[in-house]
């Protein structure tokens, strides 16, 4: 099991050879002085040679680097572990996605930034919903990567049976697909090149509470670029201008913020999906779950080679050695020594709370952390947003305000949290995060006033219609004013937070723009495409062959029944080349199944009144 040790063996046969050397040049005196004389020449003698211990020592060292090898005669079941990392990607096939803006266009970008991330899971399950007008299960939770990669090319707006844009419903049916295999938490990733203010408050409200994440992939250029048409030229709105959609990053963002997950742009490498899924985004990672199956692992036995090594052992045992230690029993007991003291001769207290922050031991990394920054970020990992907020107010800079203002606002001080991001601003003015925050925690105040508004006015009418009395009018007072706290204290997990780590952290950068009208395409009509098959030669040669061997019918028994023979087995090959000719006819078309799997499916939710009609249909 560890080969690497036989490499020993060349240092313990040299050395074995030297020591041999060594004891056949010393003191060889058998060479010139007779053997009849030689022993009563030699001092401390008792006759004899002394026994030669090289090859002793050769065969003791041989048998410890066996032991060490780890060598291994049979193979034992283990079970299987992997993290417990659900994860479902939402495509975008609405009829923006066919822009040019990204070169070929945002569908193919999307399809091959999907293929790597197929390719980068390794661990965890993933699912890949595609949604238009509406949404679709392509595959459910598997951990069979591959297969979701053969489905990416069928993948085109073409095959959706209804156009506009739903991104509401698509994180309804993954919530579905993770409440079904039986996930704990989960995440979701959208791919999409925009939403609307509508579909943003939709999927906040739908994700609030439901211990899943939404990370955003935003696709395309803020320019934008003109939808082609199937029969050519491009798309035109009701006022016949070129429709040109761009990417709205402020509204992605925002959403993500709000949805407890991050933004990221589309790059070039590998970067955004390394930052939107990374560790730290995976709730309860570190968890791990027993898979069914099992694998067969070598057990190493080397541990019985050590009782070969045994025997010499006691070989080398000289009287009295256990006397010499005896005197160790009068040393006193040695004092339990301070883990963290011995720590502290090897590793930095800054170096012990990156550890820590690596384990998420997060209480133990903001207690060793030296620095403030750090120390705030481990202890906001951890939930302690009270000491977050402590450690943060001890720097003065644009990112320890920001901070501060992010510790803040998860502890329901949402008018302390907006005066902490004034201060970052006032030194940072262009720091896009923070004035993102700010607007998502301004608009959260603006809400619960408008609520607190809405709750009076409506006690006021229920006092001069029912004339309650004082007491009751106070209860009434002081129950709204306690369902008022409970929604700000609730109102910091629906702002977009992001967990700081490391010295810099990082963010989420939630903001808020204004969404996008989609009007339907003009004359958009997609196609199914079917193939044509070519008509396979043989088909004649068959036939000659057979009329062959029917006109050559006269002769004895045995040529008949060498005829019947190639006969059948000719008939034989032009069945087989029927089949085949029969099989090039049918249409190679991968997106048919997937088109007339989402076709009825469309159709059974109108028929059962669960569509939605959306306005904006590109």
């Amino acid at each position: 099991m560890r080969p690497e040790w036989l490499w020993v063996l060349l240092p313990a046969a040299l050395f074995a050879l030297a020591l041999w050397r060594g004891n056949r040049s010393s003191g060889q005196w058998q060479d010139v002085v007779d053997p009849a004389l030689l022993q009563h020449l030699l001092v401390g003698e008792t006759g004899g040679r002394r026994r030669n211990l090289t090859p002793w020592l050769l065969a003791l060292w041989c048998v410890a680097i066996l032991a060490l090898a780890g060598p291994s005669m049979r193979k034992i079941p283990q079970p299987l572990h992997e993290k417990r990392d659900a994860l479902v990607v939402l495509l975008d096939l609405s009829y923006s996605m066919t822009a040019g803006d990204l070169a070929p266009t945002r569908i193919d970008r999307a399809r091959q930034k999907l293929r790597d991330l197929l390719e980068q899971r390794r661990e965890g399950q993933t699912a890949l919903v595609a949604y238009a007008g509406d949404a679709h299960v392509v595959t459910p939770l598997t951990d069979d990567t591959p297969t979701i990669a053969n489905l990416l090319p069928a993948l085109e707006p073409s095959i959706m049976p209804v156009p506009g844009s739903q991104p509401a419903e698509a994180a309804q049916l993954a919530l579905e697909l993770l409440h079904s295999a039986g996930a704990r938490g989960g995440r979701l990733l959208l791919l999409t090149d925009g939403i609307d203010d509508a579909d943003r408050d939709a999927l906040v409200d739908l994700l609030r509470g439901s211990g899943v994440s939404l990370s955003i992939l935003g696709i395309g250029t803020a320019e934008g670029a003109p939808l082609p048409l199937p029969d050519g030229g491009f798309l035109k709105d009701q006022r016949g201008a070129i429709v040109m959609p761009g990417l709205d990053e402020d509204q992605l963002r925002r959403t993500a913020a709000q949805a407890d997950g991050r933004y990221q742009r589309m790059q070039l490498d590998d970067s955004d999906l390394r930052y939107l899924l990374a560790e730290d985004t995976l709730p309860g990672s570190g968890d791990t779950q027993a898979l069914a199956r099992t694998a067969d692992t070598w057990e190493d036995q080397g541990y019985l080679l050590v009782l070969c090594l045994l025997p010499a052992v006691l070989a080398l045992f000289r009287r009295g050695w256990i006397a010499c230690l005896l005197p160790l029993l009068l040393l006193p007991a040695p004092q339990a020594a301070r883990a963290d003291a011995w720590d502290d001769l090897w590793l930095t207290r800054d170096q012990q709370g990156q550890q820590a922050l690596q384990a998420q031991d997060y209480e133990s990394a903001a207690k060793l952390f030296e620095d403030p920054a750090r120390a705030g970020a481990a202890a906001y990992q951890g939930g302690d947003y009270a000491a977050a907020e402590q450690d943060f107010a001890r720097g003065d800079s644009a990112d320890d305000w920001y901070n501060r203002g992010n510790a803040l606002a998860r502890q329901g001080k949402l008018e302390e949290a907006l005066d902490a991001y004034d201060a970052s601003l006032e030194r940072d003015p262009e720091r896009a995060d923070a004035q993102a925050n700010r607007q998502v925690v301004e608009d959260l105040l603006k809400q619960q006033q408008e609520q607190q508004q809405q709750q009076d006015k409506g006690g006021d009418q229920d006092q001069q219609q029912q004339g309650e009395s004082g007491d009751q009018q106070q209860g009434d007072s002081s129950g709204q004013d306690s369902d008022n706290q409970e929604q700000g204290e609730q109102s910091p997990s629906e702002s977009g937070q992001s967990d700081a780590s490391g010295q810099d952290g990082s963010r989420q950068e939630p903001a808020q723009s204004p969404g996008q009208d989609k009007q339907t395409p003009d004359g958009e009509d997609p196609a199914d495409g079917a193939g044509q098959a070519q008509q396979p030669e043989g088909e004649d040669t068959g036939q000659q062959a057979q009329s062959a061997q029917e006109s050559d019918g006269d002769g004895d028994g045995e040529q008949r029944d060498v005829s019947a023979a190639t006969e059948a087995g000719t008939e034989g090959s032009e069945r087989d080349q029927a089949l085949e000719q029969w099989l090039r006819r049918v249409p190679d078309d991968p997106a048919g199944l997937l088109r007339e799997k989402f076709r009825y499916e469309s159709r059974q939710r109108q028929q059962q009144g669960n569509s939605e009609n959306d306005d904006s249909n590109w």
